[in-house]
């Protein structure tokens, strides 16, 4: 008996469905907050410790690498937050039909991507 099961699978070719993307999304902005916790710590704590420490913060967030950062930063915090509603919403039993459930993660990933432009338009000017 033969089969046309796959001998490896090639990831970049699964197309999952947008819930599930917002799931993963969600686990990867709540990873990156974590991981940051430690720089942000410092930052502060090297902030308050003197006038030349907040100097040298200011400087070090003023780099455009770093704003960079800080936007995808400002982007994971955002849909963690909306994402995690969604969840706390779907647990009351809400939302859970496929067609709702489309709609709501679709509705996380845009709302998040729109208030992270905000956040981003705002540390411009």
């Amino acid at each position: 008996m033969t089969t046309h099961r796959p001998v490896f699978l090639e990831l970049w070719r699964i197309r999952l469905p947008i819930p599930a993307v917002v799931s993963i999304l969600h686990r990867v902005s709540g990873v990156l907050m974590v991981l940051s916790i430690p720089v942000f710590a410092w930052l502060f704590a090297q902030a308050l410790a003197s006038p030349a420490g907040f100097a040298a913060s200011a400087a070090f967030l003023g780099h455009p690498l770093v704003q960079l950062v800080l936007v995808v930063m400002a982007w994971a915090l955002l849909h963690h937050l909306i994402a995690g509603v969604r969840y706390l919403v779907i647990d009351l039993g809400l939302g859970v039909d496929r067609p709702t459930a489309r709609g709501t993660a679709w509705t996380a990933l845009a709302a998040a991507l729109v208030l992270t432009l905000v956040v981003a338009g705002g540390m411009v000017l």
